[in-house]
């Protein structure tokens, strides 16, 4: 028996739910601040701060006060934006090298054991707001097992919009019930069940670091919630 009877596809939020972002925008940031002369400036306090104008580029494109903007180049703005309020200067070479710590994120520990498991009765995707070259980089670093690359790129659409949902289910040619988002954020969930899909929720506790207040439970009653991808490998009979 599976906690998603009917589900043929499953499709993860990527950046906290399979990926550690926190941590490894840290590290390559601790290497770019020391050498620009600038061990003073907390590298986890920098990603948080870079990580915190993400959501506001976004939106711009979702309000449609811009055309759709693929994540790269909207990190990248964040990023010069960041480094003019530290006073911080850097040839495009330098930029281009940190921008691309987004491509390099370590998985959480269960998540490659989880997702080899998980997909060997299902197709398996991301669900990412990152872009295709993003998200296909990280996953040969890292050796994540994807099927396909999708996301916020083939679709033009950024989470939590509802075609960023609908539309990957349409890429697959699955109807939205047969498709499953697993994240560890309850307001994505949210979204992805109002657009019809399935829904997994997973803790990620630690992904905002030791004092995070935010997503340390399921809010809802989502169709399987599990503390690790293995064991929602074990709900779903994999």
């Amino acid at each position: 028996m599976s906690a998603l009877p009917g589900v043929k596809a499953l499709v993860f939020d990527t950046f906290g739910t399979v990926v550690d972002w926190r941590s490894g925008i840290a590290r390559d940031a601790r290497v770019f601040l020391a050498k620009h002369g600038r061990p003073d400036v907390d590298a986890l306090a920098f990603a948080d701060a870079w990580r915190r104008r993400y959501q506001p580029a976004m939106e711009a494109v979702r309000s449609g006060a811009r055309p759709f903007t693929r994540l790269d180049v909207l990190h990248r703005e964040n990023l010069d934006a960041l480094l003019a309020e530290h006073g911080i200067a850097a040839d495009e070479a330098e930029r281009d090298w940190l921008n691309r710590a987004w491509h390099r994120l370590d998985p959480w520990p269960d998540a490659i054991p989880g997702l080899l498991r998980l997909r060997a009765k299902h197709f398996i995707a991301p669900l990412s707001n990152g872009n295709i070259l993003l998200l296909a980089n990280m996953a040969k670093r890292a050796g994540i097992p994807w099927d396909a690359i999708l996301g916020a790129e083939p679709v033009q659409a950024y989470k939590p919009q509802r075609e960023a949902y609908t539309r990957t289910a349409e890429i697959l040619g699955l109807a939205p019930a047969e498709v499953a988002l697993v994240a560890a954020h309850n307001g994505d969930l949210a979204a992805a069940r109002k657009a019809g899909l399935a829904t997994a929720f997973v803790l990620r506790a630690h992904e905002h670091g030791p004092d995070q207040a935010t997503d340390l439970r399921a809010d809802a009653d989502w169709d399987a919630i599990a503390g690790s991808f293995e064991e929602l490998a074990d709900q779903l009979g994999c």
